[in-house]
Formats: structure tokens, C-alpha cells, sequence
């Protein structure tokens, strides 16, 4: 009994590095595909029209292709396909920016504060063990209240100061969604390493662009 008890302890502990390790190899080729889709985003002279459309696209594909693809290795290609439209979209933000005096230096930074951030919280996330699940119900009603505030910005407030608090709140946000996500994977709770590749995306992606609007607004050229 316990050397089977033992084999099995063994058995899940491979599983959870597997999962851990195939979600960190996913995640580095699809932020270099979309790194590659906002470059070429960039160059191409893509607009702000250009940038909604693929947004949108990517949240279909979320939706609608990722629940039938992800338990497949049609999920890889959906993997990429996000990342390469969401990367597409972010590029007439990153012109905008790029334009400015010191645009480079504030991208360079949100780069490498999104970057610090994630390794901080996976080495985290990694060394305690501790199970975070419990804070996603708390980030599914923040990012709700978060959409409906900007809606209510966009339309009626048109509040500068107001978006860049949402901005924060964003950042804050995502830094709870990956400590959850890295915990669930870690402690075996998410065993689908495409999901949580899909799930760490969106997270960097969001809390770069949201970095991206802080430093453009501290900097005065925002």
C-alpha cells in the first residue's frame, strides 16, 4: 500500500512538472509570435480600426474555438492564433507611443515591469506552495466592475484620471489572476497546459498594455 501510495505521489508530481513546464515552453514561443504580430502590426501602419477588429477576433476565438480545441493539438494553433491577434492589436498603441520623445524608453519599461513582475510571482507561487484558487472569485467580480467602470468612462465620464486609476486596478488585478494560475498549475489544480498558457497570455498582455498607459501618463505625454 504505501509503495503504491508512493508510486502515485510520484506519478502526480511528474504530471504537475509536465503541465508547469509544457505551459512555460507554450507561453515563450506564443509571446514571441506576438511580439512578432505587433512588429508587424507596427510596420505595416496598422489603425486604431484594424486593432478593434483583431481584439474583437481574439475574443471569439477565446470563446468560441479554444473550449473544442484545447484538449487537442488543434489547441496549439488556437494558442498561437490568439497570440497573434491580440499581439496584432496592441501594435497602432505601441506607434502611438513609439512616437513620442522617450516612447521607446516607456515600452522598454513596461516590457521589463510585466517581465520582473511575472517572475516574482511565479518564484512566489513556486516556493510557497500555497493554494491561491480562492482569489478568483474575487478577480472574476473585479474584472467585471473594471469593464462596466470603463464603459461608464468611455460614455459618460471621459475621465483621464479616472482611466488611469482603472489602469492600476488592472495591473493589480492580473498580478492575482497569475499567482492564482501559477498555484493551481503548481499544486496540480489546472492539468490543461494550453488553458493555462491562453490564461497567462491575456494576463501579461493586459497588465503590459495597462503598465504602457501609466508610465505614458506619468511621463507627460500621455
Amino acid at each position: 500500500m504505501n509503495t503504491f501510495s508512493t508510486a502515485t505521489a510520484i506519478g502526480n508530481i511528474k504530471v504537475k512538472n509536465k503541465v508547469l513546464s509544457d505551459t512555460m515552453k507554450l507561453l515563450s514561443y506564443t509571446l514571441v509570435f506576438g511580439g512578432l504580430a505587433s512588429w508587424l502590426s507596427i510596420v505595416s501602419g496598422a489603425g486604431f480600426g484594424s486593432a478593434i477588429v483583431s481584439s474583437i477576433a481574439a475574443i471569439a476565438v477565446i470563446w468560441f474555438v479554444l473550449p473544442k480545441t484545447q484538449n487537442s493539438n488543434k489547441g496549439i494553433l488556437t494558442a498561437f492564433a490568439i497570440a497573434g491577434l491580440l499581439g496584432y492589436s496592441i501594435g497602432p498603441m505601441l506607434t502611438y507611443y513609439l512616437a513620442m520623445p522617450n516612447g521607446a524608453d516607456l515600452v522598454f519599461q513596461a516590457l521589463t515591469g510585466t517581465g520582473v513582475s511575472f517572475f516574482a510571482i511565479s518564484f512566489y507561487a513556486q516556493n510557497t506552495k500555497k493554494d491561491f484558487s480562492f482569489l478568483n472569485g474575487m478577480i472574476f467580480f473585479a474584472m467585471i466592475g473594471i469593464i462596466v467602470l470603463s464603459i461608464i468612462n468611455f460614455f459618460f465620464i471621459e475621465s483621464t484620471g479616472f482611466s488611469l486609476f482603472m489602469s492600476f486596478a488592472i495591473v493589480l488585478i492580473m498580478g492575482a489572476y497569475m499567482l492564482s494560475q501559477m498555484s493551481s498549475i503548481i499544486n496540480g489544480g489546472e492539468t490543461n497546459y494550453i488553458v493555462a498558457t491562453v490564461g497567462l497570455y491575456l494576463a501579461l498582455h493586459n497588465m503590459f498594455t495597462s503598465l504602457l498607459h501609466i508610465l505614458g501618463a506619468f511621463s507627460g505625454d500621455d
